[in-house]
């Protein structure tokens, strides 16, 4: 038997109200009594164990230990799929949130609160793009936007969002540009003026080779008295030790403005060892940077 929504309904209020009257269902589902009464022979004969008792305390009710298709999912399965649930709802979801309460009732399982993330910095102008996005994404509707690159060249772009990464430290979109005719990745901090358009698309999430990454090697020499950072930035990383202390530090990034700036956040204590490229571009911003006070 395919059970409906109502009748999905019915069993969800009865696993986590325990015991309701066939009035309180028939006003909730707008439907008679005798409609609510065919839904519980329904479910009975689909051995859902529904039982309904007469007299002052009487009501329609189920039994504690039911969990709902059971045979389906294993232990472990119901457990991995409320843990994921969990780890959407830190994020950002109320919807996950509501989906999370419904299947753990389902499941008959308390919910284990094994994880805590916090992004209580972001404003409410960011929470509102995040959720935009997500809306487009799930819907499948293009959006439209102004975007600031990292040279800060201002542009208008209507996209094909098709998901959102959180990679080192940041949240970007990746997306099919319909202007470029190409994928792209956005950083979201950078989006502006962001909103949905009617016009929904089919294109699916490429494999990753073709968002064209451009990556650089980075050998790092910093100085010991950077060690908490070290530790706290680079724990990924392949981190070795000098005989003064000072750390080496190879690490891969993405290569754009970010990067640089970066590494001048370390100021004196940091020295690139190679690429030669980087050692380069890095002369010349200090170079730019000297000028302002000359």
């Amino acid at each position: 038997m395919q059970i409906n929504n109502r009748l999905f309904e019915i069993v969800y209020i009865l696993m986590q109200k325990k015991k309701v009257t066939a009035k309180e269902l028939a006003n909730k589902f707008e439907v008679s009594t005798r409609t609510i009464y065919r839904d519980i022979e329904t479910l009975s004969g689909a051995n859902i164990p529904i039982y309904a008792s007469k007299g002052k305390d009487g009501g329609i009710g189920i039994l504690d230990e039911y969990v709902l298709n059971k045979t389906i999912l294993s232990e472990k399965e119901q457990n991995q799929i409320l843990f994921a649930l969990q780890g959407m709802k830190k994020v950002k979801g109320h919807d996950e949130e509501d989906i999370l309460e419904k299947l753990s009732i389902l499941f008959n399982k308390k919910i284990n609160d094994w994880l805590k993330v916090d992004f209580s910095n972001w404003s409410n102008i960011q929470e509102e793009r995040f959720d935009i996005i997500k809306s487009a994404i799930l819907n499948k509707q293009l959006v439209q936007f102004t975007y600031y690159n990292s040279k800060g060249e201002e542009s208008r772009r209507i996209v094909e969002p098709l998901q959102i990464w959180f990679k080192d430290k940041s949240w970007y979109l990746i997306s099919y540009c319909r202007n470029k005719e190409d994928y792209r990745i956005f950083k979201i901090t950078r989006i502006k003026e962001i909103k949905i358009l009617q016009e929904h698309f089919k294109r699916e999430l490429p494999k990753e080779e073709k968002y064209n990454f451009k990556n650089i090697l980075l050998e790092l020499e910093i100085s010991k008295e950077m060690a908490y950072r070290v530790y706290d930035e680079f724990e990924n990383s392949e981190i070795s030790k000098k005989e003064n202390g000072n750390f080496i530090v190879k690490v891969e990034y993405i290569e754009n403005e970010w990067v640089y700036s970066y590494i001048l956040s370390f100021g004196e204590h940091i020295k690139v060892i190679a690429p030669n490229r980087a050692k380069n571009i890095i002369k010349d911003k200090l170079q730019k940077i000297l000028k302002n006070y000359l």
